[in-house]
């Protein structure tokens, strides 16, 4: 039985990943909780499992062996159907390719997730502006993907992925992109939203100047989680 008070319970969880004749465990008895209103960051050494972590966790990845509960549901124990449904609702994405759909403008893409949920067009384009604005974008939302730096794009991606008001904000190394002014304001406003009781929020990063923000941080070596710790420097 998992924890129910936890916004997130992986326990035990196993996948390994087979190229040709052989066989590599991304995962290896992963187990790790965060809990409502947290903002937990993944760090570790590239390739040691983070966003094969990241994957599982938001049901974009089978595993192998283990469970997996968000909010209290059981992701391994819903369909296929059921995942995608539950994570169209619940589940925000900032990846660290930014995704983005090149015929479509900074508002098109925004109002997207909006769009999927039912929402009608012109309340999802009147939020999707007003997320643009607190991202840094207002007067770009006409334009389109490659007339945009990096940096912006990375922000389009994380208006995007909060638009819906997600209860779980999944983060791929988001501020990769951006220099650092930009970046702590939008970790000022990812950390806003993940302090909400009824929200919480992964972040792999490699970035140490937003460490600051995280409540916890889990490390990760070798396809485990070989420590977790209170950031007393947190924000």
């Amino acid at each position: 039985m998992g924890n129910q008070s936890a916004a997130i319970d992986v326990r035990g969880v196993h996948k390994q990943f087979r190229q040709g004749g052989y066989s590599i465990d991304a995962l290896r008895d992963v187990s790790l909780q965060a809990n409502p209103g947290e903002l937990l960051m993944i760090v570790g050494p590239s390739g040691c499992g983070k966003t094969t972590l990241l994957s599982v966790i938001a049901g974009t990845l089978f595993f192998d062996k283990g469970e997996v509960d968000l909010f209290g549901h059981s992701l391994h124990r819903l369909s296929t159907k059921e995942v995608t449904r539950f994570r169209k609702k619940n589940i925000g994405f900032i990846f660290q390719q930014y995704h983005l759909i090149r015929t479509l403008s900074c508002l098109e893409n925004v109002s997207i997730p909006l769009l999927l949920n039912g929402v009608s067009s012109s309340e999802a384009n009147h939020k999707a502006a007003k997320l643009l604005e607190r991202v840094g974008l207002k007067g770009r939302e006409k334009e389109y993907p490659k007339k945009l730096s990096g940096g912006q794009q990375q922000r389009v991606a994380i208006a995007r992925a909060l638009i819906h008001e997600p209860r779980l904000i999944i983060c791929d190394e988001p501020t990769a992109a951006l220099d650092a002014g930009t970046g702590h304001r939008i970790m000022d406003l990812l950390k806003e939203i993940a302090s909400k009781p009824d929200h919480c929020m992964l972040v792999v990063t490699h970035d140490n100047r937003i460490f600051k923000y995280a409540d916890r941080i889990a490390e990760m070596d070798d396809g485990k989680v070989i420590g977790i710790s209170d950031n007393i420097n947190h924000k």
